[in-house]
């Protein structure tokens, strides 16, 4: 199974997606982790652009075949990436879930965003203008949308393995 976060910087997805993935033993894939290691392994802060998302993909599909749960953790902003995470599933044979983070609260997102502590070495976090800002396509597929202002992570990870009981 794959299982695949979505939701703009400091709305709680990273949050819900580890805490999910202790949960069910799950494989763990978060884009900034990838990006900041490719930064450093090229000792550069450049813009990252797609590269990330091709290590993950791969990742994702190696460890699909094995067997294994796989989480992903991104913004996930463009229907193109969405696709092609479904498209992994596909290729491999197994059900997936797109779940997307989202925070009511724009007071609450702002407080999480300018208050966040980077919990990856290197890596620099958006501000909230760039939040507010970033270029985050609509969706045109089904999804599990969780509220992160209205649900504890416990709460959302409950409505995750729920959402995963019923047919695919």
């Amino acid at each position: 199974m794959l299982i695949i976060f979505s939701g703009l910087p400091g709305s709680g997805k990273s949050t819900i997606a580890r805490a999910l993935a202790r949960r069910l033993r799950a494989v763990y894939l978060r884009i900034d982790t990838i990006e900041q290691a490719i930064r450093a392994a090229e000792q550069g802060d450049n813009e990252m652009g797609p590269a990330g998302y091709f290590v993950a993909y791969g990742l994702a599909r190696e460890n699909l075949a094995l067997g294994s749960i796989v989480i992903t953790d991104s913004v996930n902003p463009l229907q193109l990436t969405r696709d092609a995470y479904h498209e992994i599933a596909r290729s491999v044979g197994v059900p997936c879930l797109d779940i997307e983070v989202v925070c009511s609260n724009s007071k609450l997102h702002r407080e999480r965003v300018e208050n966040r502590t980077v919990d990856i070495e290197g890596l620099s976090l958006p501000d909230w203008q760039a939040v507010i800002t970033r270029d985050y396509e609509p969706w045109d597929s089904e999804r599990l949308i969780l509220d992160s202002a209205t649900l504890s992570v416990e709460q959302s990870v409950e409505r995750i393995i729920a959402a995963l009981a019923k047919p695919l």
